[in-house]
């Protein structure tokens, strides 16, 4: 409907200058709660808000100049069950790792034990490097009880748990002592991102790793990298978690552009280069980096007839598995993928153990406070393993590993070390 005077018309200016940037997504939300009923925290913590809380309400509420974010924001264990929870894609992980990261930055203290503990969690790389330089006396150190009650009391890091051991020789030393690749190929080429674990603490997965894709023709490259920045995520240190990134990006993008693709033995390695870089920076290349990521059993399933190698297997030298599908495997829509790839082996069957989280979420069950919610947390997946027959665990997230063995006293090993043994003709490690 037109009016005489409709050069006239001035819009309302609903926002004030310069404040129309709303959060994406924020208003997608309709409070449903649905994120709410699949998060582990609230079901057994009554005092935590939940992720919608955490997200689209508490970031409405922080528009106000007198509201600052709520310190329950530190009890989201990152898990990331929310974002697949939600039927409106509502980036509630997204909105937890920058309200963590506005917390830590206004409201926490930075002369306080909790933010030094926080941060030494988070930069376990930094850790580790120095720590596997003398790899007995710092198992041995690490592993005293003494030393354990110690950081539990003055530091905050339970004294429930073993402190993972390290290896006496890491994997990157393993890699520059075979002299890096035995697989040349112009293209059929993968660059690993193996994370801080698999280097300094299970070198075996990465062994596995390399030798099932150099058994398809592949030619690996393993770049110098750093920590994903998962546990910087969930600890609201973001800065630290910006700078690796940028590294990583840069260092793997040159990759990309010389053919190949990154492929990590972590779920959450892969998540995080997939999902949290590009949600969270705006590097360039960031985009691209995360396009060309992928789960290594994911890959292989995509590019390889994978399938019909196992099945051609006569006999493999593995136990059953009672399985456990890691939530940031779950986000990537990788749950099924594993117990369907060993079904094609005949002689090895992976018995999934449930839908629920573990527990653990990476630092989430390292510190005092959370323990007992942690181990609440994976009593379902506990009871599971317990009723299942297999007495072997599987996983490919380490922390979940840690948690597995922690609440079963099973060995727990990595789908590519099964893969490895099938394929390869090699025993599965001890």
């Amino acid at each position: 409907m037109s009016t005489d005077n409709e050069d006239d018309f001035e819009p309302i200016q609903v926002f004030p200058e310069g404040d129309a940037d709303l959060r994406p997504g924020a208003d997608s939300c309709y409070k449903c709660s649905t994120c709410d009923s699949s998060c582990p925290v609230a079901e057994v913590d009554d005092e935590f808000p939940g992720p919608k809380f955490q997200g689209p309400e508490q970031w409405r509420l922080t528009r106000k100049e007198d509201q600052e974010i709520d310190d329950s924001i530190m009890k989201c264990s990152n898990c990331m069950r929310c974002d697949g929870a939600c039927p409106s894609d509502v980036p509630l992980s997204q909105m937890h790792n920058t309200a963590r990261a506005q917390y830590v930055e206004e409201s926490m203290s930075k002369l306080s034990v909790e933010y030094w503990r926080n941060r030494l969690l988070a930069n376990y790389g930094t850790m580790a490097r120095f720590g596997s330089m003398f790899p007995r006396l710092t198992n041995a150190v690490m592993g005293n009880s003494l030393v354990q009650k110690l950081n539990d009391r003055f530091i905050g890091i339970t004294s429930e748990r073993d402190f993972p051991e390290f290896a006496t020789q890491t994997f990157r030393e393993w890699w520059a002592e075979r002299g890096g690749a035995a697989v040349e190929s112009e293209d059929r080429r993968v660059a690993y991102f193996h994370g801080d674990y698999a280097n300094y603490n299970t070198p075996e997965v990465g062994k596995a790793m390399v030798r099932v894709f150099e058994h398809f023709g592949y030619e690996v490259a393993v770049p110098e990298q750093r920590c994903s920045g998962t546990p910087m995520f969930a600890n609201g240190m973001l800065d630290d978690a910006r700078r690796a990134a940028r590294f990583n990006v840069e260092t793997f993008a040159e990759l990309v552009d010389e053919g190949y693709d990154i492929v990590c033995s972590c779920t959450s390695c892969s998540m995080a280069l997939r999902q949290e870089y590009p949600e969270l920076f705006d590097f360039d290349n960031t985009d691209r980096v995360s396009a060309h990521t992928y789960d290594a059993v994911e890959y292989l399933r995509i590019h390889e007839n994978l399938d019909g190698e196992l099945e051609a297997v006569d006999d493999v030298d593995a136990p059953d598995f009672a399985y456990h599908a890691p939530c940031h495997a779950r986000n990537q829509g990788l749950d099924g993928q594993t117990t369907t790839v060993l079904s094609k082996l005949g002689d090895v069957d992976a018995h999934d153990v449930g839908e629920s989280c573990s527990g653990i979420s990476g630092t989430y069950g390292w510190k005092s406070e959370n323990y007992d919610a942690s181990m609440a947390i994976g009593e379902e997946m506990f009871e599971h393993m317990d009723e299942a027959e297999p007495e072997t665990g599987l996983t490919e997230c380490p922390t979940c590993a840690m948690q597995m063995e922690h609440g079963s006293d099973y060995p727990v090993k990595h789908t590519l070390q099964v893969l490895e043994a099938a394929l390869t003709d090699r025993s599965l490690p001890a």
